[in-house]
C-alpha cells in the first residue's frame, strides 16, 4: 500500500478515470436511488426552526440520554429529541399547549431534583425557519446561475453542464445521508450544503482547467484522442485533489467525531456532519461524475471523432496515451510537438 502511495505522489501511476466512466455512472446511480429512497422513506429530519416546537433547557449532570427521554415520554411528550450541551440539557419537543408545558416541568423538576423554575423553557414557531428556508433556495439559485455563467464565460457551457449535474449529485447524496442517519436539519446544515458546493466547484475548476490547457491544441495530427487527454490532465490533478480534500477534512472530521462526543457541540455537529460527507462525495464528483460527462459530450463533437477514428485505423492511441501519462502535461505534448527548447538543446 505504501508503494502506491509513493507511486501516486510520484506521479507513476496513471488511473483511467474517464476509461471506466460506466463504472462511475452505476454507482452514481445506486448512490443517487439510496439517497432519493431515504428521502421518500424517511424524510428530513426538521430541527425545531424549520417545524416549530418547545425547547426545554435544565441542568442534570447525573442523568442519562434515556432517562431525560423516558421522564418527556411519561409526561406525555411524544416527540422527544435530547442532546447535551455545555449548559446541560436541551430538550425539543413538539410544539406544546401552556398546561402541557407546566406538566411536562414539574415531572422533570421532580425527577432530576430541581425548581421547577429550573427548567426553562423557549418557544420557537416555524415562520423563522421558513424564512431561512426560503432565503436558502434563493441563494442555492443564485449560486448556480453564477456558476453556469462564470464556467460558460471562462470555459464552455459543456463545462458548466457537467460541473452543476455534479453538484446536484454531491447535494441528493449529502441529503440522503441525512434522511437515512436522522441528524437534524438545522440553519447550520443548510449554511454546510452551500459551503460544500463552493468546495465541489473549486475541485471541479481546477481539474477543468487542466483540461483546457491540455486540449486546447489538439488537432488532426494529434496522438491522443480528446478522452485520453482528458484522462492525463485528470490524473495530474489527482495528487492537488487528494491533498486539498485531506487537509480539508481533518478539522471536519475532529469535529464531526470527537467535538460533538466529548465537548457535546451540537450545532457544530449539523454543520461538520454536511462538510464531511460533502467533501469526500464532492472529490468523487470531480474526478468520476463531472469529468467522464464533459468528455462523453465532448467526444460527440465531429472534430475529436474524426481524431478518435483515425488514431483508431492506425492503432497508435493507446501507446501514445500511455506514455505521456508518466509525463508533465502541457497543451503542446498533446498536439505531440517538441518545445522550441528542446530542439535548440538537440541542435
Amino acid at each position: 500500500m505504501s508503494g502506491i502511495a509513493r507511486r501516486l505522489y510520484r506521479g507513476e501511476v496513471n488511473v483511467d478515470f474517464v476509461g471506466r466512466k460506466k463504472l462511475w455512472y452505476g454507482l452514481s446511480a445506486v448512490l443517487l436511488l439510496i439517497s432519493i429512497a431515504g428521502l421518500v422513506v424517511n424524510g428530513l429530519n426538521l430541527g425545531v426552526e424549520f417545524k416549530g416546537g418547545s425547547v426545554f433547557s435544565f441542568k442534570a449532570p447525573a442523568a442519562d440520554i434515556q432517562e431525560v427521554r423516558t421522564t418527556f415520554n411519561d409526561a406525555g411528550v411524544h416527540q422527544v429529541i435530547a442532546q447535551t450541551t455545555n449548559n446541560g440539557w436541551r430538550v425539543t419537543t413538539e410544539s406544546l399547549p401552556e398546561e402541557e408545558v407546566t406538566t411536562v416541568q414539574k415531572a422533570v423538576a421532580k425527577e432530576f431534583g430541581l425548581q421547577q423554575n429550573q427548567v426553562n423553557l423557549q418557544v420557537i414557531g416555524a415562520s423563522w425557519g421558513g424564512q431561512v428556508a426560503d432565503k436558502a433556495i434563493i441563494g442555492l439559485i443564485v449560486f448556480m446561475l453564477a456558476i453556469i455563467l462564470y464556467l460558460t464565460l471562462a470555459f464552455e457551457w459543456k463545462m458548466a453542464l457537467a460541473a452543476v449535474v455534479a453538484l446536484l449529485h454531491d447535494l441528493v447524496i449529502t441529503a440522503g445521508v441525512y434522511a437515512w442517519s436522522g441528524f437534524e436539519v438545522t440553519p447550520a446544515t443548510l449554511l454546510g450544503f452551500l459551503t460544500i458546493l463552493g468546495y465541489s466547484l473549486y475541485d471541479a475548476v481546477v481539474v477543468f482547467d487542466m483540461i483546457k490547457e491540455v486540449t486546447a491544441k489538439l488537432g488532426t495530427t494529434s496522438k491522443m484522442t480528446y478522452t485520453q487527454a482528458a484522462n492525463n490532465a485528470l490524473n495530474h490533478t489527482l495528487i492537488r485533489s487528494l491533498n486539498t480534500t485531506l487537509v480539508a477534512i481533518l478539522p471536519v472530521a475532529a469535529i464531526l467525531f470527537i467535538g460533538t462526543t466529548l465537548f457535546g457541540a451540537g450545532t457544530l455537529k449539523d454543520l461538520s456532519l454536511a462538510l464531511f460527507v460533502g467533501m469526500i462525495v464532492g472529490t468523487y464528483s470531480s474526478l468520476c461524475v463531472a469529468t467522464p460527462l464533459l468528455v462523453t459530450l465532448k467526444e460527440r463533437e465531429s472534430r475529436y471523432q474524426a481524431i478518435a477514428r483515425r488514431l483508431a485505423a492506425h492503432g497508435g492511441a493507446a501507446g501514445t496515451a500511455a506514455k505521456s501519462a508518466r509525463q508533465p502535461v502541457t497543451a503542446g505534448a498533446a498536439n505531440g510537438s517538441v518545445p522550441e527548447a528542446e530542439k535548440r538543446k538537440k541542435k
